[in-house]
């Protein structure tokens, strides 16, 4: 099982993994934001992506070309609070991108590192260094320089960004005591969260009264191409993401699938002031951006430091206790 291979994990492995996330990530943000350049239903989209996942994982397992376990009303209970911080996750950063262009979505995303070493140390982790500290503060300067300059700035679409920061920090500590504790692997915490979604995207969808305009303009727009291409991306790249944030937080830890998500940012703040209509250039909101860039490398060589630091005192540990 996955969940129990972090401890023996090889480091090409785990960079793999990691470096798989990462490009997931960034080329979900830019097929989600086309989509919705066309198609203004988040919800309704997201609830597509997760039936799309369930019901592949489902018949994979009834043909026998996924080792996915029956449904165990056990696990249910546990994994429940995973998966609603996933959906109010994702909802809400769907919800932000209508309206935030990519390079602050990007930016104001970076913030989630300051969240999980907040929750962190409320759950008792302990302090963080002083480069962890410093970095982490120059990421939340470099995102309040950038929105200052931002033209096209939609408090909206910053609230929901935010947001959605507090949720996927739940979230992202919750995948990784659930998959180590119980010995899920990527497979099945994806069914179980496909699963768990519906009553609550059902509730979304008709609490924010896409139901049932969502479906008639998707039917309307099933006649073009270049939308059916993006959707169908779209609907692909979510089982791709969604796989490969599960294995990354399972085999390095829920810390590592944050700075993975910093340093594909830099590659995604490029690319979006020239894609999709690009950005309008102000110079206070391209500081920023750099240096919210620059705070979330710093960040992560930190990160790695301390983590080398570790393993090197354990191998120590190791061969002393040998001797």
């Amino acid at each position: 099982m996955e969940g129990s291979i972090r401890a023996d994990t090889s480091p090409m492995l785990s960079l793999l993994v990691a470096l798989s996330y990462g490009v997931a990530s960034m080329a979900m943000v830019f097929i989600n934001k086309a989509v919705l350049m066309q198609y203004a239903y988040s919800m309704t989209l997201l609830t597509l992506q997760q039936l799309v996942t369930t019901l592949l994982i489902h018949f994979g397992r009834v043909m026998g070309y996924t080792k996915a376990k029956e449904i165990n009303m056990e696990t249910v209970k546990k994994l429940f609070p995973v998966s609603f911080f996933y959906n109010a996750n994702v909802a809400f950063a769907l919800a932000s991108l209508k309206g935030v262009n990519i390079p602050m979505y990007i930016a104001l995303k970076r913030l989630t590192p300051l969240a999980v070493l907040v929750a962190g140390f409320f759950s008792g982790k302990g302090k963080p260094s002083t480069q962890v500290s410093l970095s982490v503060m120059l990421i939340a300067v470099g995102v309040i320089i950038a929105a200052v300059g931002d033209f096209s700035f939609d408090l909206f679409g910053y609230c929901m960004a935010l947001t959605s920061v507090f949720f996927q920090t739940m979230y992202l500590v919750l995948v990784e005591r659930s998959g180590a504790e119980d010995g899920l692997s990527s497979v099945e915490i994806m069914f179980y969260n496909g699963f768990l979604s519906f009553p609550f995207l059902l509730f979304l969808i008709v609490a924010t009264g896409e139901f049932p305009n969502s479906l008639t303009l998707l039917f309307a727009k099933a006649n073009s191409l270049s939308f059916l291409v993006i959707v169908v991306l779209s609907l692909v790249m979510s089982i791709v993401l969604n796989f490969t944030m599960f294995w990354c937080t399972i085999v390095n830890s829920a810390l590592t699938t944050t700075i993975v998500g910093v340093l594909k940012g830099v590659g995604s703040t490029t690319f979006g002031f020239i894609l999709l209509g690009g950005v309008p250039v102000h110079a206070l909101n391209v500081t920023g951006l750099i240096i919210n860039t620059a705070g979330g490398i710093w960040y992560s060589y930190a990160k790695y430091q301390q983590k080398k630091k570790k393993t090197f005192k354990i191998a120590a540990d190791a061969e002393a206790h040998h001797k």
